[in-house]
């Protein structure tokens, strides 16, 4: 399959939920997921790779689907920052990565990036 035409502004969702037949619920999935800050995609018809950039990240806080809280990072002028409510703060670009999830199944923290948002790196998207 190949992408007809590239998206400027690219959205990923992780599959962070599933639903476990013995238990009869949702359960949450918190693995770990590394998500590049700069991405290429080369799938295209066009046969020219497509670059994007993140620039947005929609965090779960929280252990299971039927409760939690959201928090997003967002890139602004070259700047992380952190919204939770009405609060916003600075952070480092390194910090993206504590939302990655964890390497372990069962972990204290519960704070995992469930949907991206990339915009493409090519000026000229029409």
């Amino acid at each position: 399959m190949k992408i007809k035409k590239p998206p400027h502004i690219l959205v990923i969702h992780l599959k962070r939920f599933k639903y476990i037949e013995q238990l009869g619920r949702y359960k949450k999935l918190s693995y770990r997921v590394v998500f590049p800050l700069e991405l290429k995609l080369s799938n295209t018809v066009e046969d020219a790779d497509s670059e994007y950039s993140l620039f947005a990240v929609v965090v779960h806080v929280g252990s299971g689907p039927n409760h939690g809280h959201y928090v997003s990072l967002v890139k602004s002028h070259n700047h992380w920052l952190f919204f939770d409510d009405e609060n916003v703060e600075m952070i480092d670009e390194s910090a993206v990565q504590t939302f990655f999830g964890s390497a372990q199944e069962y972990s204290s923290n519960t704070d995992h990036g469930y949907i991206l948002f990339y915009e493409s790196l090519c000026a000229n998207k029409s």
